[in-house]
């Protein structure tokens, strides 16, 4: 699609999306099953990242554009649809929304009984074990998708990650100008790690299993003199663990989860080497 035809499509989301009472009809159909179809070819995406300044420095926060007309659309798609029957061998289904299709075009591989949902885009070299990828979602290209590991609604994962097993990645539509969960190229999550609530795993972090981070999740960072705390985001390249955080109640005081950046994984060109490295050295499970 060129530029001008992804702005007659949003034009085309907002006009529709403006009245409730107009939502739901030829208008919003038509706009809700052309989004879908942009959004299952990759050329348009829930939310992107915006380029680094280039005088920023390597600890900056990663900066997404999130476009809410994008996510009107889907839902569009589900005001306007009907249910529908499936089968896949002995397996029914009945939903609004159908399965992926023309995988080999793509350059994909998914190992039954993984699926992945129309209008969710994985680029070429993606592989979906049994796992799941839902509407509106972006997997890049060469990221594993682990056993049991899910993408949510809308959540943009990036090249040359690691979904390990069971991991949980949520997903959001409602409100529309809400943050996506955002896990950033070559990030390892370890197995059932869960990040919500528009949580950024920002580029080449590694989660340890079971690391549960959420928007109001404490991230301490605890390799200074004193722990500095943050939320909603782990800066790159970290190695962060599972913790507890004391929090006090009427009741007296309690530890509460929260995630440990314990170290920094090495900048390295050869990434599989820096990531070892760095499970190794901090005494990391995955």
């Amino acid at each position: 699609m060129s530029p001008s035809s992804i702005d007659d499509l949003r034009k085309s989301v907002v006009a529709a999306w403006a009245e409730p009472a107009t939502r739901k009809g030829p208008a919003g159909l038509e706009a809700g099953r052309a989004t879908l179809e942009a959004l299952n070819r990759g050329v348009i995406r829930v939310a992107e990242p915006l380029p680094r300044d280039a005088e920023a420095s390597d600890d900056a926060p990663s900066r997404w554009e999130v476009h809410a007309w994008v996510k009107q659309g889907i839902l569009l798609y589900f005001q306007n649809e009907e249910m529908e029957d499936s089968k896949a061998g002995p397996m029914h289904f009945r939903d609004k929304v159908p399965i992926k299709g023309d995988l080999a075009q793509a350059g994909v591989r998914v190992v039954p009984p993984g699926v992945a949902r129309y209008g969710s885009f994985l680029e070429p070299g993606v592989i979906l074990m049994p796992g799941y990828v839902n509407v509106g979602a972006r997997v890049g290209s060469g990221t594993m998708v682990d056993t049991w590991a899910t993408v949510g609604s809308c959540a943009q994962v990036g090249k040359g990650v690691h979904l390990s097993g069971g991991v949980g990645i949520g997903g959001v539509l409602e409100p529309p100008q809400a943050q996506p969960v955002v896990v950033e190229d070559h990030a390892f999550l370890g197995s059932r790690s869960i990040v919500v609530e528009g949580v950024i795993v920002e580029e080449g972090a590694v989660l340890g299993a079971n690391v549960v981070l959420t928007a109001s999740t404490s991230i301490v960072d605890v390799t200074g003199a004193s722990p500095v705390v943050t939320k909603g985001r782990v800066p790159r390249r970290s190695v962060v663990i599972p913790g507890t955080w004391p929090k006090e109640f009427p009741a007296g005081t309690f530890q509460v989860p929260c995630a440990l950046i314990i170290g920094r994984r090495k900048p390295s060109t050869d990434l599989k080497t820096s990531l070892e490295d760095a499970l190794r050295e901090h005494d990391v499970s995955v």
